[in-house]
């Protein structure tokens, strides 16, 4: 039976870390000023008549801090690429020179910047949510398990454990946040 609970706990810390993996990929795609590649994996375009993310479909560099460089491998579908990225609304102004588009990453305006550090503090509370919900689900679990025949002192240092498991991933959000929100402020 200890054996169990100790695998609840151990459950329940895998999908806290998945909530704290996922707040960071997302965060990543957040675009703070500078040329990050990473903000054009959410883009999806339509390849003839697929819709295909653009990483998929080119290559993206960023051959300076405010520059980045799309090169599609199938040159006819620069215009469906440039399209793509207006749509998606990134702030971005894609030029092309038949063979490459080119985006000059603009500063961010201050408004934009409070924006987006909403936006991810808005990231970080779902993942929260996440973890709180993996605690929710592993004292359940528990508590089921003393039903089986757990001892009750178990039960509890158990709980106590994914307390402190909960606490610990909840601080690793906060962390994750301020550094975003400070790379995002940073003018």
């Amino acid at each position: 039976m200890i054996e169990k609970a100790q695998e609840v706990l151990e459950l329940a810390e895998m999908k806290m870390d998945d909530a704290v993996s996922h707040l960071q990929a997302e965060l990543k795609t957040y675009r703070a000023g500078k040329a990050n590649p990473e903000v054009f994996n959410s883009v999806v375009v339509n390849y003839y008549g697929t819709a295909t993310p653009l990483p998929q479909m080119s290559s993206i560099t960023s051959p300076d801090a405010k520059t980045m460089l799309i090169q599609p491998w199938d040159r006819s579908m620069i215009a469906a690429i440039e399209k793509a990225i207006m749509d998606a609304n990134l702030g971005f102004t894609p030029q092309n020179n038949g063979e490459v588009i080119r985006i000059n990453v603009p500063a961010l305006t201050e408004d934009r910047r409070k924006e987006l550090v909403k936006k991810a503090k808005t990231a970080g509370e779902t993942a929260k949510v996440s973890v709180r919900n993996c605690r929710r689900d592993a004292i359940d679990a528990l508590k089921k398990l003393q039903k089986e025949g757990l001892p009750e002192d178990v039960e509890k240092d158990s709980e106590a454990a994914m307390q402190k498991s909960t606490d610990k991933f909840t601080k690793k959000i906060d962390e994750v946040l301020a550094a975003k929100e400070k790379e995002i402020m940073t003018v």
